[in-house]
């Protein structure tokens, strides 16, 4: 694996994407920081970790031609990887929350961000951001956030941890580029928070009941409604109340 790694940076996406358009980067290339003084989340929220504490990393991932109604099987295929990584860490009771972020029980371990380009020749050019709480234990004023030491009840080992997500990562997106997106599908679906449970959501101010159903090839969540319609909803467009 190339791993560069970095001591503090602003942005580990910003930086990759920056470094990509001054110099060959083999693909799968891995930037790491021990401190991110500006991570971003899913339409630039923040994400705020103690330094040293936790995984904040991105990938390179190249070479990948999907159609563009396929662009959100990256974003399955990502997800899936970390879930599998964490269960080789025995880590319990973990599931997809729409579209990217990771939970444990009913917090959040971690969560994605995949920034692409598109050539004209249709070639994804991804940046997949990914942060995850490994060994902080204060999450105070963040009663839905945890750490992978908190569920486990032990400290991991980062490097491994890092490891274990992109060599899973790896096999995945080597099984899209083979238009086998069907197993990674059906665990993204397996892990999908709530899939089936009545919750409560709210899109613009007003609250009502759905029963996710699925998510599509697009990244959209279809919400079975009260008077028995499927609607669809894109990213960002609604939230879930939980």
């Amino acid at each position: 694996m190339n791993i560069i790694k970095l001591s503090a940076i602003a942005s580990t996406n910003d930086y990759l994407k920056s470094l990509s358009t001054t110099q060959y980067l083999e693909n799968f290339t891995i930037v790491v920081a021990e401190h991110q003084t500006a991570g971003k989340g899913q339409m630039g929220s923040k994400w705020d970790v103690q330094p040293g504490k936790n995984l904040t990393f991105s990938v390179l991932v190249k070479d990948l031609l999907l159609g563009i109604n396929e662009i959100f099987n990256l974003n399955a295929a990502v997800a899936v990887s970390i879930i599998e990584a964490l269960e080789e860490n025995n880590v319990k009771e973990l599931a997809i929350k729409w579209p990217n972020d990771i939970l444990a029980g009913n917090k959040k371990i971690g969560g994605v961000l995949i920034e692409n380009s598109i050539k004209n020749n249709g070639e994804i050019f991804s940046v997949v951001g990914i942060g995850l709480n490994v060994n902080q234990t204060d999450f105070e004023g963040l009663p839905k956030a945890s750490s992978i030491a908190l569920v486990t009840g032990y400290d991991q080992d980062k490097t491994a941890l890092l490891r274990g997500v992109v060599e899973n990562l790896k096999r995945n997106v080597a099984a899209l580029l083979h238009k086998n997106a069907a197993p990674i599908w059906a665990k993204y679906h397996k892990k999908l928070y709530k899939k089936g449970v009545p919750m409560p959501f709210e899109k613009d101010g007003q609250r009502f009941m759905g029963i996710i159903q699925d998510v599509n090839s697009s990244g959209n969540l279809l919400l079975l409604l009260e008077d028995d319609t499927v609607a669809e909803f894109k990213i960002k467009e609604l939230q879930m109340l939980y």
